[in-house]
């Protein structure tokens, strides 16, 4: 079977992988010049599935109205006349209760832990390098607050046998001795250790260059203006480059899969959450952490990438909008010398932004749409480089006509009553 996988980000680089293990004939089809480019270039570098959590919870719209009066804000919202986004944000309220919270924890936990384990599979077959680290993660609460709040978390945790520990102070810094200088900035923490690390581009770049000597067509610089409509199932996708037909037809461009299938008459309630990161040189190894720190108040991660600390997360609801306001640098920059003082000394950052491409419960959408042939493998959030593999597993097995590897109950599009 051919097929199409429109997206070379970690999402899409890796279904053509799981695609072309079964046999298929790949296409991969993406505007930029190479893979990795967009969302996938510089997250915060996490694999955390124990920290997979949809955004939409209980006690989050009076968390957003506290936000709005705090300088280092992890949720940011610029309000205007967008449909799109006042029925995304209508829809995330209404999935904001314990009930809601914990079925779609669940649904995420359940993906994420095999999407790690099929990362594991992959990297001992393909020998694939990319500053990985499997050191685990801590989950840092900064007030006895958030430290109690934890339960509901390790409930679903329990439920799923993910190895977990609570953490006091002293058992925080025996984890990660860099925050020993900041003792007194947090309460204790959540221990995650079968989590992992690594550079989500540099391991979407060198799947690629293994998938290019295995014969999967990559066509880079290509901008896809169209899917063809024949009947009930895809004909051919229209790009500035001609015309490419297939059996089957994969959306995984993040944010941009819904303005290809709105014209097809499928809604797809994804909306750009835009997050935003630093990359700094280790400069002191004894202050620096060793894995990922989850600095929970600020909902950013401070990941250790081989020797530069990538410090990244919070969530802009702002659009399409790309800019690099100096104020989430300066969020960013606190959170990492608030925790790791003299960590790095360096002045230059490497500052980036992303666009999230986020559902209003949290789950990914993967599986099949009304029509025939197209499938979408999309709406991952901030874990695409944690559900990556798992997904493309999933969206491989379902194209070849077979039994998911996993219960995907919850993960579809059909969940939303469309």
């Amino acid at each position: 079977m051919k097929v199409v996988v429109l997206g070379a980000g970690v999402i899409g680089v890796s279904t053509a992988h799981y695609l072309r293990s079964a046999g298929h004939e790949v296409v991969v089809v993406d505007r930029q010049p190479g893979a990795g480019l967009e969302t996938s270039f510089a997250n915060a570098g996490e694999i955390s599935p124990g920290y997979a959590s949809p955004w939409a919870g209980p006690g989050i719209p009076l968390k957003a109205m506290r936000w709005l009066a705090m300088r280092h804000a992890p949720l940011i919202v610029r309000p205007k006349f967008d449909i799109s986004m006042l029925r995304w944000l209508s829809a995330m309220l209404r999935n904001c209760t314990e009930a809601r919270y914990a079925i779609n924890k669940s649904r995420m936990v359940r993906l994420a832990e095999f999407s790690r384990d099929e990362l594991i599979s992959l990297r001992a077959d393909l020998g694939i390098q990319y500053d990985q680290r499997t050191q685990g993660t801590l989950q840092l609460f900064r007030t006895r607050k958030q430290l109690d709040a934890s339960g509901k978390d390790v409930a679903v945790l329990r439920a799923y046998g993910v190895p977990f520990e609570l953490l006091d102070r002293d058992d925080c810094v025996r984890a990660e001795p860099g925050l020993a200088a900041s003792r007194h900035q947090f309460e204790g923490g959540l221990g995650l250790p079968n989590d992992e690390t690594g550079d989500c581009h540099l391991f979407t770049v060198r799947l690629t260059e293994r998938l290019r000597t295995e014969g999967v067509d990559f066509r880079f610089s290509t901008t896809v203006e169209a899917l063809e409509m024949s009947g009930n199932e895809i004909a051919a996708v229209r790009t500035d480059r001609g015309r490419i037909t297939a059996d089957a037809y994969v959306l995984a461009l993040g944010s941009y899969s819904v303005a290809l299938a709105r014209p097809l008459g499928i809604q797809i309630p994804v909306y750009p959450v835009k997050g935003y990161s630093i990359t700094v040189p280790v400069t002191d190894q004894s202050r620096a952490p060793t894995s990922t720190i989850l600095d929970e108040t600020y909902k950013i991660a401070i990941t250790r990438l081989g020797d530069r600390i990538r410090v990244g997360g919070m969530a802009e609801i702002s659009g399409f909008d790309t800019t690099l306001p100096k104020r989430r640098e300066a969020t960013l920059l606190h959170s990492l010398h608030d925790l790791f003082p003299g960590a790095s000394a360096a002045l230059h950052t490497g500052f980036w932004s992303g666009l999230r491409p986020m559902t209003p419960d949290g789950p990914p959408i993967i599986g099949r749409t009304r029509l025939s042939n197209l499938f979408l493998n999309t709406g991952h959030g901030t874990l695409g480089w944690t559900m990556a593999c798992g997904s493309a597993a999933v969206m491989a097995a379902i194209i070849g006509g077979q039994e998911p590897p996993i219960d995907i109950t919850g993960l579809e599009l059909d969940r939303y009553g469309r």
